[in-house]
């Protein structure tokens, strides 16, 4: 069976979505604080086999030359199998032309790495809950 992309937020199951940030150890918002967050994206991409979510992430832009990738989530019984990066290709087809930063949890460098991001040497944040971000591995 095939995959089917969806790229708006149309009809989309938030709990669903929810559940996977959860999984992934992303959730740190309320669902509605994310559902915002999706419905007012630039990009947004979902992947189905038949009705279930298996992933999904977003894109912020300003239409003309920048954008950064969020919560590019898998069902963890689905990574690996290319979905992630299916995901990623489909939000950046729609992002031509425009340098692309990313937000993702430490640790999946390798996966952007091989999908040609390259680490920035000044890249900061200043994060509204620092403490929260600095315990799960985002600052110093």
């Amino acid at each position: 069976m095939g995959y089917r992309i969806q790229e708006n937020c149309q009809g989309i199951d938030w709990d669903a979505v929810y559940g996977i940030l959860t999984s992934a150890r992303m959730a740190s918002h309320p669902l509605e604080k994310v559902r915002s967050a999706f419905e007012n994206s630039y990009r947004t991409v979902f992947v189905f086999e038949g009705d279930l979510l298996l992933g999904f992430g977003r894109a912020i832009s300003d239409g003309a030359y920048e954008a950064a990738l969020y919560d590019v989530a898998v069902l963890p019984e689905y990574r690996g199998k290319g979905i992630g990066k299916l995901i990623v290709t489909k939000i950046q087809e729609g992002l031509p032309g425009m340098n692309t930063i990313f937000f993702a949890m430490p640790g999946v460098e390798k996966f952007y790495r091989s999908m040609g991001y390259a680490k920035m040497l000044t890249g900061m944040a200043k994060f509204a809950r620092a403490e929260v971000m600095r315990e799960k591995g985002f600052s110093d």
